[in-house]
């Protein structure tokens, strides 16, 4: 199986500085690696099934961008 580990980004706020808070930064990573492992299984359970690959990775595109910031300044 081919090395697929995952490479947490420099978390940066809007105007770009990297953050610097360990326990945010800490959070985040943690956050992305729930949602990896929840996705490599939904990846696994749609391939077993049946599913096509090209179209659940496409449709995990299309659902990130559905996501909402609840925090948008009007």
């Amino acid at each position: 199986m081919a090395d697929n580990t995952f490479a947490p980004p420099t978390w940066r706020d809007p105007a770009g500085k990297a953050l610097s808070c360990r326990e945010k930064i800490k959070v985040l990573n943690e956050n992305l690696e729930e949602i990896r492992q929840l996705a490599q299984d939904a990846l696994e359970d749609a391939i077993l099934m049946g599913g096509d690959e090209a179209q659940f990775r496409a449709v995990m595109g299309d659902l990130v961008a559905t996501l909402e910031n609840p925090y948008i300044k009007d």
